[in-house]
């Protein structure tokens, strides 16, 4: 079986579309096993019963159909916000992965047209609240359904609003779809929402956490901080991967400081905790954010729904579309990534107390004017509002189904949770470093670290030194540009610095 990491959902799809286009073989050949099973008489769970609470419900033969169109139509009742149109596309994309392994017993024309609408790139626009992350994520995967009988959105060329789906289809040429017995379950039984809002915020934090231990060191070298908690000895003697990868990554950006030889005997014996315990808050990130993704990768490469059809002809009911191991590393990341924050934040704060040299609220004329002062407070409020967010989901279940789901996940809540907390780092992160660089230009004319200096001077060409109060809001949204895109990273991997 072709496997899809995380990087792949972004940097491969004509990999994966190939594997599918190719692997229609796989999903016949379970398709079969399905209606010979049905043709043997027995009864199968969603095949040719009821859903649910209603599982003991036989159906007749010639309903078959009108069960699976009336589970799509039924449970197509998401509300909130429509999740944004890349995530809806990974979505999309790990369904008819999942489906292309083989054992969801799908009919082929049913697969064959969502294939046409990732090929197409013709995105359903799916509400984001309603799941209960079991039995997987079922109205959000409806809405994704809809499309294939005419009904529900598309999402136009822009991602900015949405289309009736059943002018889309017209547009391509294409017809909805009769569902046959099974498909409605295998459309919506699995736990792709989550997966999807999992694999694009930890394929976004990879490079986040490159960028919070960049802008560390960015306060660090204008706090003329000491480089000796960063010395690899001692990471030695507590050898977490990630604090080790973090205090590697900050020599290498402080390489050729001119700063800390200026102050390498100044006779300071410790800076505060932001400063010296990066590698080891950073670090834990890390470690947590790598474990998350270990779960996300094994779940998008699983067979999520239910009953399962296995290569003998057997017709399994399980419990593979419930969401746990999705909703406990969803909340664990949300504490992870909100970490990043709450040191950062307190960085800001002891870049604008006046520290060795520095100005207070970093400009020379306050009174007049406020400086640094007032980003801190939205750095402040954003921090705080990550600690309700950071709340595990997980520890609540509501039973449905007339107690026949008696625990769920709530891993969706989880999912929209982290993805809310992913933003607000990157403001954090953004404010940081945004007072970091005004910081560093009062060091002048002493030179930072290679790494430091080159992010510096990026950042400078972007937002000029301060010297008056003015609408600092627009430089913010700058920075944050910064911290979420890739360039400044490129730019300090081209100067042959290494970062983890």
């Amino acid at each position: 079986m072709y496997r899809i990491s995380i990087a792949q959902l972004y940097k491969d799809i004509d990999t994966s579309l190939k594997f599918l286009r190719e692997n229609s073989a796989t999903v016949a050949s379970s398709r079969k096993r399905v209606e010979t099973a049905m043709a043997d008489g027995s009864t199968y769970y969603g095949i040719n019963t009821g859903f649910g609470a209603l599982a003991n419900q036989r159906i007749s033969n010639e309903d078959l159909k009108q069960l699976q169109r009336n589970l799509i139509l039924s449970h197509a009742v998401g509300t909130g916000e429509l999740i944004p149109k890349e995530i809806c596309r990974l979505m999309l994309q790990l369904k008819v992965h999942a489906l292309g392994i083989g054992n969801s017993g799908i009919s082929p024309d049913t697969f064959k047209q969502l294939l046409l609408f990732l090929e197409k790139d013709l995105i359903p626009a799916v509400p984001e609240k309603g799941s209960l992350g079991a039995s997987g994520d079922l109205a959000p995967l409806a809405h994704m359904s809809l499309p294939l009988l005419g009904y529900g959105e598309f999402w136009n060329d822009e991602g900015t609003g949405t289309l009736p789906a059943s002018r889309v289809l017209q547009e391509h040429n294409l017809e909805p779809i009769d569902l046959q017995a099974k498909d409605g379950l295998s459309l919506i039984n699995g736990t792709q929402m989550m997966s999807a809002y999992g694999a694009y915020i930890l394929e976004k934090s990879l490079r986040l956490q490159k960028m919070a231990d960049l802008i560390g060191a960015m306060s660090l070298e204008a706090l003329q901080g000491s480089i000796t908690p960063f010395d690899k000895r001692i990471h030695e003697l507590r050898p977490h991967t990630g604090q080790k990868i973090v205090a590697e990554n900050v020599r290498n950006l402080l390489e050729d400081s001119e700063i800390l030889e200026s102050h390498r005997h100044c006779g300071k014996v410790q800076d505060p905790y932001c400063l010296r315990c990066i590698p080891q808050v950073h670090g834990a990130s890390r470690n947590a954010i790598d474990h998350a993704i270990s779960t996300v990768e094994t779940e998008i490469n699983s067979v999520t729904d239910n009953p399962l059809v296995l290569e003998n002809g057997d017709i399994l009911s399980g419990g593979n579309f419930h969401g746990q191991p999705l909703a406990l590393v969803l909340d664990y990341s949300k504490i992870a990534l909100a970490e990043l924050a709450s040191i950062s934040e307190r960085r800001t704060y002891l870049l604008l107390e006046g520290h060795d040299g520095l100005p207070k609220l970093l400009m020379e004329k306050t009174g007049i004017n406020s400086g640094f002062m007032i980003p801190q407070y939205t750095s402040a409020a954003l921090v705080s509002e990550n600690k309700v967010l950071a709340h595990p989901s997980s520890v609540d279940s509501i039973p449905t189904s007339l107690g026949q789901e008696d625990h769920v996940s709530m891993g969706s809540i989880s999912a929209l949770h982290l993805y809310k907390i992913l933003e607000n780092v990157e403001q954090v992160l953004a404010i940081e470093l945004f007072t970091a660089a005004q910081a560093l230009d009062f060091r002048k004319p002493l030179r930072p670290g290679k790494g430091v200096e080159t992010a510096h001077a990026y950042i400078r060409s972007a937002i000029p030194h301060a010297t008056e109060d003015h609408f600092f809001k627009d430089e913010i949204t700058v920075a944050a540009d910064i911290v979420s895109g890739g360039d400044l990273l490129t730019e300090i991997e081209n100067q042959s610095i290494s970062l983890r």
